[in-house]
């Protein structure tokens, strides 16, 4: 069982303004959890910027694997080489949290497939009832899949024991480790959370000007021969697939090329309704502005107090949920939207 968190690409704007990508693996069971986060800013009274009425909905932006896009055999494959399962076996209490964990064979559970001798033994430890359960589930999976179902109705079959591939991006991070490096939260995710810490403490952002970009899966080589502004837009469709793909290679394993991620980017721009997620991770700082802007504070109920905040940037409707940062799906919405 896999949880896991590496930083892709760490930034610094002129002013301060830190932006981090990670690319995260966990127990899927988990991800419903990860996904609740709307992040709120560093002052959290601040409600709306009364300006220009721009509404900060700050979130982590995210792309995952998807069970619909793995072939069948390789989930398979995942599942049998690398199971997810939890880490902490706690009794049943009230309430969301576990209470103390299980010992020895109190916590074994009796073989619902003894008769037909799958599993030897009349009770299994938690973690054989758990790979036994997977075992069988295999078994289902392969059976809908030799008929002809589609991978997309298979795989969900295999998601109890399946990891997770995200890659995530964001500048506001107290929300989500406040919430989950707590006591309270499910033992998987807090592991994650301490992971996802210890590595934003240890890294060093990489300071980038006005004009320079934040781009996650694209090697300083291939930035530092994108000089022109040609490739200056290849570098940034390179960073585009393989947030896409979660990862520097396809989803069927190759190495992501620029032919290759040209042909992804033309599908997520070119569809039918703009596919925006993987846009999200690419940004440029943002320019401060020689004003500042009123904002709302929240004193109490029906208490408000209207005054100045230090946020003055030229853009702040080209952020989305980075501030400070001008995020490259804004710039492509205003594109597509002429």
């Amino acid at each position: 069982m896999t949880i896991s968190a590496k930083i892709i690409a760490d930034s610094i704007s002129p002013i301060g303004k830190r932006i981090t990508t990670m690319e995260l693996r966990y127990p899927r069971f988990i991800h419903a959890e990860e996904l609740t986060h709307r992040v709120l800013s560093s002052s959290p009274q601040i409600i709306e910027y009364i300006a220009d009425g721009v509404m900060y909905d700050e979130n982590l932006s995210r792309n995952a694997s998807s069970s619909r896009a793995i072939p069948v055999e390789r989930m398979i494959q995942d599942v049998i080489d690398d199971p997810a399962m939890p880490i902490y076996w706690g009794k049943n209490q009230s309430g969301m949290q576990a209470g103390e964990e299980f010992e020895g064979f109190d916590g074994y559970i009796k073989n619902p497939w003894h008769a037909g001798l799958i599993v030897q033994g009349t009770i299994l430890s938690p973690e054989q009832g758990w790979l036994a359960g997977r075992d069988q589930m295999i078994k289902l999976a392969r059976a809908y899949s030799d008929v002809g179902y589609h991978k997309q109705i298979v795989n969900r079959l295999l998601e109890t024991w399946l990891h997770i591939n995200v890659v995530v991006t964001a500048t506001e991070w107290d929300n989500f480790f406040k919430l989950r490096l707590h006591k309270d939260a499910q033992p998987e995710i807090q592991q994650l959370a301490r992971l996802m810490f210890d590595e934003m403490v240890s890294s060093t952002p990489i300071e980038l000007g006005s004009g320079e970009w934040h781009l996650p899966y694209v090697t300083e080589d291939e930035q530092a021969v994108a000089v022109t502004e040609a490739g200056q837009r290849n570098v940034k469709i390179l960073s585009v697939a393989r947030c896409a793909s979660v990862s520097y290679k396809t989803v069927d394993g190759l190495p992501m090329t620029l032919e290759r991620a040209q042909a992804i980017y033309e599908k997520l721009v070119g569809a039918e309704v703009f596919h925006a997620s993987p846009f999200e991770h690419q940004a440029t700082p943002d320019t401060q502005s020689s004003y500042r802007r009123q904002v709302k504070y929240h004193q109490g109920p029906d208490r408000w107090d209207t005054r100045f905040d230090g946020l003055d940037f030229n853009r702040p409707e080209l952020h989305g949920n980075l501030q400070g940062w001008i995020q490259n799906r804004k710039i492509m919405e205003s594109k597509l939207a002429l």
